[in-house]
């Protein structure tokens, strides 16, 4: 199976799927213990809640599972949140804090470079040259980094997160006009609930690829699961009214910042 799925489109707004994929190589699947084969930490049917909302969006989607390697975290392994408990390149364990691997069964160094050739670099190589095109368009691209995670994991964070999470670094990944609209609409949205660089600033693909003086902004959304899941648990099943419900949100979103983006470069 290849490894990333590009389906090119006009708009200078690219969406990042780097955690919906559900693919595992068999020699990795007979690795994982019954926790890891659970994928739990599937940004699960994102791609499908995202399907048509921007109808000329470039969409640059990983097909292997993070549990492959983490297609979101840097080539070296940085921590994103020092201090913080977090998953790395590969990961351990699962989002609880649970190994996913079975007895001696983790991937050593040699073998995550071989991941990291296999996976990890041809889904940012297809993602650079997705950029690089869509720049050459308009001058401008804007990578809008597509996720979602359950709303309540003590490993991760206290509490329970609220509904749009919208990571820029800090501010740094993007024109203050894509985050400022991101967030009026998202404040704006009845019934839910929203933050600015929260638990969640952005992950290693919105501060590697923002750098808004060079003409590439990014900027990360993770959406709670119960906004368009039946269930945070198995099945993982999408709820087709919340979709429904959410969906209108997320296209305003979208078509607000490519349009701040079409003029970014005027």
């Amino acid at each position: 199976m290849n490894p990333v799925d590009v389906r090119k489109g006009s708009s200078p707004v690219i969406l990042g799927l780097p955690h919906t994929g559900t693919h595992v190589p068999p020699e990795i699947w007979d690795r994982l213990n019954d926790e890891g084969r659970r994928l739990a930490d599937t940004d699960w049917h994102i791609h499908r809640l995202y399907d048509g909302l921007l109808p000329e969006a470039t969409t640059v989607r990983a097909t292997f599972h993070r549990y492959v390697i983490d297609a979101n975290r840097g080539p070296e392994d940085e921590s994103l949140y020092p201090g913080q408990n977090t998953t790395g390149l590969i990961s351990r364990t699962d989002f609880d804090g649970r190994p996913i691997w079975k007895e001696g069964a983790a991937p050593d160094a040699a073998e995550t470079q071989g991941r990291l050739a296999a996976f990890h670099a041809p889904y940012h190589a297809a993602l650079a040259a997705e950029i690089a095109r869509v720049k050459a368009l308009h001058g401008v691209a804007v990578l809008y980094d597509c996720h979602s995670i359950r709303g309540t994991i003590p490993f991760l964070f206290d509490g329970r997160l609220p509904d749009f999470n919208i990571g820029t670094d800090s501010g740094r990944a993007c024109d203050p006009r894509i985050e400022a609209a991101a967030a009026e609409i998202a404040g704006a949205a009845d019934g839910y609930t929203s933050t600015v660089n929260g638990r969640f600033k952005g992950g290693w693909t919105t501060r590697h690829y923002g750098r808004p003086d060079d003409g590439v902004h990014a900027i990360q959304m993770e959406l709670a699961q119960a906004t368009h899941l039946e269930r945070e648990a198995e099945p993982f099943a999408y709820d087709i009214a919340k979709a429904d419900r959410l969906r209108p949100h997320l296209k305003a979103i979208l078509e607000r910042i490519e349009s701040i983006a079409l003029t970014l470069n005027s």
